[in-house]
């Protein structure tokens, strides 16, 4: 009887053992964790390397695009180095290569309202470079008091948002539909911050209210590889592949503000069937 008790016991915690979850080694952003301290120490010295590089190069990159602004007292020129020198610079740095797909549903000639996923702070470099013109992005409004990058966002004339509420937030983006008129382009992160776990949040409908006001179309975006690149906590960056799928552009001619709600929802369901590749 007592071996017998035994073997049942036995067999009862190897039932509750199976049926208990399994915890994942792998930490949250999907990279394994390395053991080895000698690894960890120079992954610590090499992100802190790559971080210096990353402050003098935009604060380089910045001052003459400053510089080039106060010269010729025109816009585009300065804008553009983002696009062509700042960003690639940077992607390189990290050790990023970006595969874009989808950039021929665009007419460069006209202007859109990009509206992307937002994992990382790597993301505004890569929709940069990846989108076929000069982009002017919609930012919070804490960025202004950043040395170089707030003055930089202020000279180019891109829009920044106060959360303190919506209606602040709507006020703060009156500037957009002025933009998008004058045939630039508009990129946005209707989440409102960076998701920590990958995972797609629901759109605010603000920058959606200032396209259909603008009459311009809105582009589903699908950042993908971002936040295993550069996670949202810390610097700690690890090269890889990043994936742009740019979605086919969604008109807004017809549209009335009422229906910014809707609308950002049809984007923000199209943004998660290119994240996941359907």
């Amino acid at each position: 009887m007592a071996i017998r008790d035994a073997a049942l016991r036995q067999c009862n915690s190897c039932r509750i053992a199976a049926r208990r979850p399994v915890t994942s080694l792998s930490p949250p952003d999907g990279r394994t964790r390395h053991a080895n301290p000698a690894v960890r120490a120079a992954w610590a010295v090499f992100n802190a390397a790559q971080l210096a590089f990353t402050l003098l190069w935009s604060a380089g990159g910045i001052t003459v695009a400053l510089v080039m602004l106060a010269l010729t007292r025109r816009q585009a020129a300065p804008l553009a180095m983002a696009r062509w020198f700042w960003a690639p610079g940077l992607l390189r740095g990290a050790g990023a290569r970006v595969e874009v797909e989808g950039a021929d549903r665009l007419d460069p000639t006209c202007a859109y309202v990009f509206a992307s996923n937002h994992q990382s702070m790597i993301d505004v470099p890569v929709l940069f470079l990846a989108m076929p013109a000069p982009l002017r992005f919609v930012v919070k409004r804490e960025l202004r008091s950043v040395p170089f990058l707030g003055w930089y966002i202020a000279a180019m004339g891109m829009v920044f948002v106060d959360r303190a509420g919506q209606r602040a937030a709507v006020r703060s983006m009156r500037r957009v539909p002025e933009i998008l008129r004058a045939g630039e382009s508009v990129a946005c992160f209707p989440e409102g911050t960076r998701s920590r776990d990958g995972t797609i949040r629901p759109f605010k409908g603000g920058p959606f209210a200032m396209a259909i006001e603008a009459g311009v179309p809105v582009v589903p975006v699908a950042l993908i590889g971002t936040g295993r690149i550069l996670p949202p906590q810390g610097f700690r960056v690890r090269p890889g592949v990043i994936r742009v799928r740019i979605g086919r552009p969604i008109p807004t001619t017809g549209l009335g503000v009422k229906q910014r709600g809707e609308l950002a929802r049809r984007v923000r369901d199209e943004v998660e069937r290119l994240y996941v590749g359907a």
